[in-house]
Order: C-alpha cells, then structure tokens, then sequence
C-alpha cells in the first residue's frame, strides 16, 4: 500500500523530530523524576493524543489537494524540504540550554490530570500541525486508498511518541542524566540535525 522507501523514510523523520529535545521531553523527564516512570506514562499519552489530534488537522485538506493541484504539491514539497533544512541546521548550530530534572518530590495527583498537562503543554505548540502539513503529502502514495495510509502514517507517529517520550521519562526517573549537563543534549541535536539536512535533501526526488 504505502512504498517502503517512502514509509522508511516518514518513520526515520518523524523519530528524529521527535526525540529532539523539546518541551515535551523535558516534561516526560521532569515527570518521571518526580512522581515515578509509570506516572509519567499518563503524561505521555496526553502529548501523544495531541499530537494526533495535529495530525487529523493536516491530514484534513491534505487529501483533496494533493490529487487535486500538482502546483499544490510542488509547494507543499518543497517547503517541506525548507522547513527540515531549516530544523536540521538549527539543531546543528543552535545553542541549547540542559534538560534539567527536579530532585523534590511532587504531591501524587490522579492520573487523568497527568494526561490533561500533557495534552495542553503539547497542543499548544502547533509544531506537529506545521511538520504534518508540510510532510505528509510527501509519504502518500495517490495511486492507492488516502485513508488507510493517513491511519497507517498516524499510528506510526503515536508509536513513536512513546517510543521517544518514554525513553526521556526512563532517564529522568533512573539516573537524572540530564541534570546541569548539556552535553546528551547537544548530541542528541546535532545528531538528529544532521540526519534532518540528509533527509531533506533527499526528498528533493520526491515526485507526485
């Protein structure tokens, strides 16, 4: 359904958006390191729901216009490609500030509440809805069903939201790694900036 070059492609990406670190990040870090890994899973199901709803958003018009405007493709294409160079090289030359964890304990609270700070700490920062509306049509492959692939592409990004976030949460709760050290950080972002700018590049091929 979806080509596998394309697929490969959309999950190596949106891995490397997402573990750049972020406000997200740093709340699952912060999260974990306070109330425990598991607490923090609810905090983390609220950024990943958000980002979901981001991606519905984008996913909304981007169906009719890509069969509809090559025009339209070729614009959002190449401002895809913009906008990924553009993150890329940020990540590279960018200065960044440590991920920095809490030793206090913070007061239990119920879970639902956990999920609600990470829905609205996420929702807030519309990044999701400008990478899905610059990069999406991009993976979609026109010859076959929309719909089932815009599913495919959205549990991919909820996956990997976990996959990520959690990680960050595992860190923050075992061994405050992030704490006054910049360095993961840094390396974290250039590495991701790096494989951003290749990416980019090489969807320049890209043809509808």
């Amino acid at each position: 359904m979806i080509p596998i070059d394309a697929l490969i492609i959309f999950i190596i990406t949106t891995f490397v958006v997402v573990l750049s670190p972020g406000p997200a990040a740093i709340a699952a870090t912060t999260e974990a390191a306070s109330r425990g890994f598991s607490k923090s899973m609810w905090l983390i199901f609220g950024i990943a729901v958000a980002n979901s709803v981001f991606f519905v958003l984008s996913a909304t018009g981007i169906a009719a216009l890509i069969l509809t405007s090559g025009l339209m493709f070729s614009i959002i294409k190449w401002t895809g490609v913009a906008y990924l160079l553009y993150l890329g090289l940020r990540m590279i030359f960018g200065r960044f500030n440590p991920i920095s964890v809490s030793n206090e304990k913070i007061e239990k609270s119920p879970s639902h509440k956990a999920f609600g700070r990470g829905f609205a700490l996420e929702i807030v920062n519309p990044k999701a809805l400008l990478y899905f509306s610059a990069l999406l049509p991009q993976f979609i492959d026109v010859a076959n069903p929309i719909i089932p692939q815009l599913v495919i592409f959205c549990l991919i990004t909820f996956v990997l939201d976990f996959i990520c976030y959690s990680g960050y949460a595992y860190l923050g709760a075992q061994s405050k790694v992030f704490k006054n050290s910049p360095i993961i950080t840094q390396i974290i972002n250039k590495a991701a900036g790096g494989l951003l700018v290749f990416i980019g590049l090489r969807m320049t091929s890209i043809e509808r």
